[in-house]
């Protein structure tokens, strides 16, 4: 586990990075939702499975309800990995609830030689589509503009993200894209009746499934 502190405008930015021990190809950059920080058990437990098998895991914290400024820390995330010391070959956008909507738009912002230099892929826990009982008021706009493989995990009772609203979206979407359903999971993929440790692993199988069919179809 190596601590960063990554620049951002005249701050710095927390982050942790987790290296595997085997020649890096490909990562992944994680941030949390509207609360909380790049502890959130979570994320941590997604980093370290994805270490473990060998994708380099860099998690970091913004924390504010500003969403421009988050988009604008993940964007110097990103350009910090691309000229790091660890040389990866190409990287995953990802995060939970607010942290993967700054993800989508960074990825739907970057120009198309850059995304097919670097960035492969958008990882989408949590993704929240819509407020609570405001369904009418869909936060679509930037998956429509994606061109990469795109992954959801959501929560079958996610009450920011109804199930056919954004199976609908999906349909639309000109990215490929495949959803994972967790079943009867809330935003905070709780699921009653379900360990917090079991889900996590069927999070973390699914996006380790889905990132490493990706890589290997780069490989040929």
């Amino acid at each position: 586990q190596v601590k960063l502190k990554i620049p951002f405008g005249n701050k710095l930015l927390d982050a942790v990075c987790l290296v595997p021990n085997k020649s890096l190809t490909y990562g992944i950059i994680l941030t949390h939702g509207a609360s909380g920080d790049m502890n959130l058990p979570h994320l941590m437990s997604l980093a370290s499975h994805l270490a473990s098998h060998g994708f380099f895991s860099l998690r970091f914290t913004c924390k504010g309800l500003n969403i421009v400024h988050r988009i604008k820390a993940y964007k110097s995330v990103l350009s910090y990995l691309k000229t790091s010391e660890y040389k990866l070959a190409g990287v995953f956008l990802g995060g939970r609830s607010m942290g993967s909507r700054a993800a989508a738009s960074v990825m739907c912002h970057i120009e198309p030689a850059d995304a097919n230099d670097f960035v492969r892929g958008l990882v989408c826990i949590s993704y929240p589509l819509h407020h609570p009982k405001q369904q009418h008021k869909l936060r679509d706009e930037d998956l429509f503009r994606i061109k990469d493989p795109v992954l959801f995990v959501s929560g079958s009772a996610d009450e920011m993200c109804e199930k056919n609203l954004l199976e609908k979206v999906a349909q639309k979407m000109q990215a490929p894209n495949k959803i994972h359903w967790i079943e009867k999971a809330n935003h905070s993929m709780a699921v009653k009746g379900r360990s917090t440790n079991d889900v996590f692993k069927e999070i973390n199988t699914q996006i380790l499934f889905w990132i490493q069919e990706i890589t290997e179809r780069d490989k040929k």
